[in-house]
């Protein structure tokens, strides 16, 4: 069985499928990466090279290998960062593709729009496809605070504020909600939340805030990435929550170090560490407890 991975690609660092791919496939997973971009490197440098590759090519890519007879072998599409909205809709072409060979395949949508701190960085007509069309088809969506509140219209500044958000989006069809960063009003300045709710409950779990500075790219990507395997691996949403925040957390952690060890003044752009800490993808250094709210 094998995950279709729709996303960017950089050469250097971790962002879109640099970032989603190898950790999928740490977890056990064959996975088919289809490119949407091509860049040198990630946009938080502030320059890169390269180019968007198109809605065209996601197609054609898709059309071939449906004609290899392989798409009843996929389990699962996932997608993140959208370069344009024809791209959007090469994706729910993708996804209808695959459904009508493997009815039971599973979307996980990564809504990647903004953060906290950045605002907003893709084109003005992508939260609307998000909200409109992608959406809608998804069963799994992991959106961060501010894109939980983009999509909904709705502010999040407490558990109950972001409980009626989650409840609208589940309203458009995902059965489950991933929120990958979420700190409250009311929360600790030392911690950082991930909520997840399947309509039939909602669980959170709180770790040490790790300081990664608003240039990182990646982490998100990589958190979907993760869910989606240990989702497919245990259909269970508390133990799939706990699993891939052991993991991110971990993976975060040594990057923070690692940065803090090469640049004492803790400047420049950050990257994260996969490859040097893979073991926190299959066997976590630390593992913390869901709990239902």
């Amino acid at each position: 069985m094998a995950v279709l991975s729709i996303q960017s690609h950089v050469v250097y660092g971790y962002a879109g499928n640099t970032a989603a791919v190898f950790p999928l496939q740490r977890l056990g997973r064959e996975v088919w990466a289809i490119n949407t971009v091509e860049f040198s490197n990630h946009t938080g440098y502030g320059a890169w090279r390269g180019k968007i590759l198109g809605a065209e090519l996601v197609e054609e890519l898709v059309t071939g290998l449906d004609e290899r007879g392989v798409l009843p072998r996929c389990e699962a599409v996932l997608s993140g960062y959208l370069g344009d909205a024809a791209v959007g809709r090469a994706i729910i072409g993708a996804v209808r593709r695959v459904r009508a060979a493997a009815p039971a395949a599973l979307y996980c949508c990564d809504p990647v729009m903004g953060d906290v701190g950045r605002g907003f960085y893709v084109k003005p007509d992508i939260p609307d496809m998000f909200i409109n069309e992608l959406i809608p088809l998804a069963d799994i969506i992991t959106p961060n605070q501010f894109e939980l509140e983009a999509l909904t219209g709705l502010s999040a500044g407490t558990i109950d504020d972001a409980r009626k958000a989650i409840d609208m989006l589940h309203k458009k069809g995902p059965r489950i909600v991933l929120v990958t960063s979420y700190r409250g009003r009311d929360d600790s300045a030392g911690c950082i939340n991930m909520l997840v709710s399947d309509k039939n409950g909602m669980y959170r779990i709180s770790t040490p805030y790790l300081s990664t500075g608003t240039d990182m790219a990646g982490s998100g990507d990589l958190t979907a990435s993760v869910f989606l395997s240990r989702y497919l691996e245990t259909g269970d949403v508390k133990k799939t929550l706990e699993l891939c925040t052991a993991s991110i957390y971990g993976i975060l952690e040594a990057s923070v170090h690692a940065r803090e060890s090469e640049n004492a003044a803790n400047t420049g752009t950050m990257e994260l560490r996969i490859i040097q800490n893979q073991n926190e993808l299959s066997s976590p250094s630390y593992m913390f407890e869901a709990v239902g709210i």
